[in-house]
């Protein structure tokens, strides 16, 4: 059952990439190992470029593909639920990143694929 469309993607697109710029701050991130913080802000101002660059409706500049954009946003669900291991983040650390994983996983695995015109 997919429901998430290219429009409905293209909306969550520029919340999701503020939020990861300010919600680290707002959490306190950063306890168990500082790149807990600088790793979402970072991936925040890529997400928003990415945004900005991406060929759908809210895209300013259209040069990169929509395809590519969920290629990159699986990417970053990867990153994101292995970064605890690998960076030993503890605590609220660990739990924003695989909750930001996982949620960025299913909104990934319930994109409608468009229909050819």
């Amino acid at each position: 059952m997919k429901f998430i469309t290219k429009r409905i993607h293209a909306f969550l697109d520029y919340p999701v990439a503020i939020a990861l710029m300010v919600l680290p701050f707002l959490l306190g991130l950063g306890d168990s190992n500082p790149l807990a913080l600088q790793l979402s802000v970072a991936t925040g101002i890529a997400a928003f470029i990415l945004t900005l660059l991406t060929d759908h409706h809210l895209g300013v500049f259209r040069v990169v593909s929509y395809k590519m954009h969920l290629i990159v946003d699986f990417m970053v669900a990867i990153v994101f639920i292995l970064a605890p291991f690998v960076f030993s983040f503890e605590g609220i650390d660990a739990y924003y990143y695989w909750i930001n994983g996982i949620a960025v996983l299913v909104v990934v695995s319930l994109h409608k694929p468009e229909m050819a015109m």
